[in-house]
């Protein structure tokens, strides 16, 4: 496959995954807790915060994909492995490190506060280890690209 056709298929999965986050943020998310606090009206005041709390733990995920953009733009100009590509893997992995940060913090604040349930907080569980393997993978690409940029300036 040639670097430009990767990098276009690259930019149509960051853009699919982008339409796909706002659908889920902008229009599932609110609805089915929407739909929750009309069938259970004793835990309506939950809504709000853990809508906004959801909103600001998407915006790195935001900012993941616009870096993930750039590292696609440098692979269709036939830099992949650049300087640039490994900070900006470098920057994602500090990205979704922070974000799984605020989000055992924020569902930590929450359940002690009464605004979550011992399932919702399993469930978190699971984010937040997702978000930690893409730190740990973005970490070692980092790296990676970063030995292969220095190893193609020294040729």
């Amino acid at each position: 496959m040639e670097q430009k056709t990767l990098a276009r298929w690259l930019k149509l999965v960051l853009a699919g995954v982008g339409i796909c986050g706002l659908l889920v943020f902008f229009l599932l998310v609110p609805d089915y807790g929407k739909s929750l606090a009309e069938e259970y009206p004793e835990f309506a005041y939950r809504y709000y915060p853990w809508l906004f709390f959801l909103w600001a733990a998407g915006i790195p995920c935001y900012a993941m994909l616009v870096l993930g953009w750039r590292i696609a733009g440098n692979i269709g100009r036939d830099r992949s492995f650049s300087t640039e590509n490994a900070e900006y893997l470098k920057w994602i992995s500090w990205l979704a490190a922070a974000d799984s940060a605020f989000f055992f913090l924020g569902n930590l604040i929450f359940f002690l506060t009464d605004l979550s349930d011992p399932g919702a907080a399993l469930l978190s569980l699971l984010v937040i280890f997702a978000g930690i393997a893409v730190t740990v993978a973005a970490a070692a690409l980092s790296h990676l690209v970063k030995k292969a940029a220095a190893q193609l300036e020294r040729e």
